[in-house]
């Protein structure tokens, strides 16, 4: 079965990593009528490394911060200490470089499929015959070709939800940062759109950050799955998930490995004690950050 394997300090250099979340802690000051100010802590001392490519789920319980973390890598929340990079830069607010789909698709109404797609280009300052040219290659590759003059009302729930997508990657940004984009639709949607955005990760090659509720998504999607803890949060456990790719879900979903991997990720969402002394030949790896050595090394 699958490998539980806790790795020594990591020893792969900073510069190879894609994203790096040092130290992470978000403290909120809450002031109620009659109560004097308190503090909240959200998210503390939060690490993440991530490489080039990666796709990097993360799950929860409700309320442990997961939101608060993509929001500080878009740049939309600063945190309260600690520091995150991106290709060694240092996150100081929103950029280019960070593309983000949210749960409720935030979408322009007033604005057609295509006029959505090419609206982060428009920022840009692209050219419109080159813009034109990119929002056909996105609308081709989420499936809505025929639909690019239509107006958000007139589309399903999973068409919405791809045009969201094609905007975030049309004007090319590094990461991708997915806040539960699919937990608005119907399950038969959900699994689609699932197998089509491994589908786009596979051919853009693109970063992504992940955030579900769900652990049978977060296993199907990810390399690696970050397990976190509440009140305060923090990545308590990185499972690292060895299931072949291309990965489709009436295909993976079958199999043994897959429903071992999500019994580990669910044991440690539920705080139950995983059995260190198992075979460790097998598809996953679980360990904390701090005591991560490198992926590829072997067992201890």
């Amino acid at each position: 079965m699958a490998g539980l394997i806790e790795a020594q300090q990591d020893i792969v250099p900073e510069n190879d990593f894609k994203i790096v979340a040092r130290n992470i802690n978000r403290v909120f000051r809450i002031k109620r009528t009659g109560e004097a100010r308190r503090e909240f802590t959200a998210v503390a001392n939060l690490n993440l490394k991530v490489k080039k490519g990666e796709f990097v789920t993360i799950v929860g319980p409700s309320g442990c911060g997961k939101s608060t973390l993509l929001d500080i890598l878009a740049g939309l929340a600063e945190p309260s200490s600690g520091e995150i990079f991106i290709d060694g830069h240092k996150i100081a607010g929103p950029a280019l470089d960070r593309g983000i789909v949210l749960q409720g698709y935030a979408l322009f109404p007033w604005r057609t499929v295509r006029q959505n797609i090419e609206y982060g280009l428009e920022i840009k300052k692209v050219k419109k015959q080159e813009r034109r040219q990119i929002s056909d290659k996105f609308i081709e590759l989420v499936d809505l070709k025929g639909f690019e003059n239509c107006f958000p009302y007139e589309l399903s729930g999973g068409m919405k939800q791809r045009v969201a997508i094609a905007r975030a990657l049309a004007y090319d940004p590094e990461v991708l940062l997915m806040d539960e984009p699919f937990a608005a639709v119907d399950a038969q949607t959900r699994e689609t759109l699932q197998d089509e955005l491994l589908s786009i990760w596979e051919k853009t090659g693109k970063t992504i950050i992940f955030i579900t509720h769900s652990i049978e998504e977060a296993v199907f999607l990810a390399d690696r799955v970050a397990v976190m803890s509440s009140n305060p949060g923090t990545i308590k456990r990185l499972v690292q998930v060895h299931l072949p790719r291309p990965r489709r879900v009436s295909d993976t979903r079958n199999s043994i490995d897959f429903n071992r991997i999500t019994g580990v990720v669910w044991n440690l969402l539920h705080d139950i004690k995983i059995d260190e002394n198992r075979d460790t030949s097998g598809p996953v790896e679980v360990y904390k950050e701090a005591e991560k050595r490198n992926l590829d090394s072997a067992a201890l």
